[in-house]
């Protein structure tokens, strides 16, 4: 199964990897990378499970994919050039066509944001897990963080949000086109890679949002040091979200479902213009950061994802957990 099934076996460095800068891959006991002049490296480390963090009766392909997106999205988080990647896979069965799927789904993902596999393992357990740990760069002092948000600046958002929660609502009621708009938002996430490569230096703080808006927004003024008013009419919402929950429950998938990957920004409304256009003109402006602590402005029942807190795909509970590292306040 290409280099999935070799990563342990291969010394062979192929283009791809060559361009990301592999000196050896697979085939020693550690990979040996080259690292760019003057950039510090992220990392960051995810498991996902079946039925846990995505059902395990989606394609090998959409399984493949998400695996790697969800890590990737926390590269982008930082502002961070995706370089290499590490994959542990536990599978209760060997099956060939469906390892011949999930790589696929992961592989496609790699080449296009230019990351290269450098090892890996491949064990049987009794639940399908995927561990999958990336590194990237980041020029100097130029990371995005989630602690420099300042009173006065404007909170956007890069995409809409909730469709990930109206798409695994839709799967949990039989909806099993991976090509249905909300489906693929769950499945599929696209992380935003490089639009946050084209905004480093331009933002004061931000994160990826894979726990609510809310919940993820609350991290991001607590590591600041700061507080919120949200607009509840500015947050945007896609109308086939809308169509699917209605208004009241689209807002609510918004605020508090989750995996949505997208961006949350706090800029000075001075550099709005110049990261507008760096983003092609995808910017929501939803709020503003405040000197007072807490978030105001939005009315809710909902929390985001907790930790250890949640049931799980069987009971229809959000999965994701904070993505990343760090530890979370």
């Amino acid at each position: 199964m290409r280099d999935v099934e070799h990563a342990s076996r291969s010394d062979h460095v192929s283009p791809h990897q060559a361009r990301a800068g592999v000196v050896l891959g697979q085939g020693d006991d550690c990979a040996l990378l080259a690292p760019s002049s003057d950039c510090r490296l992220a990392v960051s480390v995810d498991t996902s499970l079946a039925d846990v963090h995505f059902p395990r009766d989606a394609s090998a392909g959409a399984i493949g994919h998400r695996a790697l997106a969800v890590n990737l999205s926390d590269l982008a988080a930082m502002g961070a050039r995706p370089r290499w990647f590490v994959l542990a896979l536990t599978l209760p069965e060997v099956n060939e066509q469906w390892l011949e799927g999930f790589a696929r789904g992961l592989y496609d993902l790699a080449h296009k944001h230019d990351i290269a596999l450098v090892g890996g393992d491949i064990t049987r357990g009794r639940e399908l897990s995927i561990t999958i740990t990336v590194h990237g760069d980041v020029p100097g002092d130029d990371a995005i963080t989630r602690h420099g948000a300042r009173p006065g600046d404007l909170l956007a958002v890069t995409g809409t949000l909730g469709n990930a929660h109206g798409g695994l609502r839709a799967w949990f009621e039989g909806q099993r086109d991976e090509c249905h708009p909300l489906v693929a938002a769950y499945l599929r996430p696209a992380p935003r890679v490089h639009e946050a490569m084209s905004i480093r230096g331009k933002v004061t703080a931000g994160l990826d949002i894979s726990d609510g808006l809310l919940a993820d927004l609350n991290h991001l003024c607590t590591r600041s040091g700061v507080g919120a008013h949200l607009d509840a009419s500015a947050i945007p919402l896609d109308p086939a979200l809308v169509a699917s929950l209605g208004a009241s429950d689209a807002l609510e998938a918004a605020l508090n479902g989750g995996d949505d990957y997208e961006l949350l920004l706090a800029l000075a409304p001075e550099q709005e213009a110049a990261i507008r256009e760096a983003l092609g003109g995808t910017l929501h402006v939803i709020g503003r950061v405040t000197s007072e602590s807490g978030i105001t402005g939005i009315t809710s029942t909902g929390q985001g994802w907790q930790h250890f807190q949640g049931q799980g795909l069987q009971g229809q509970g959000q999965r994701s957990n904070d993505h990343g590292t760090g530890a979370t306040p």
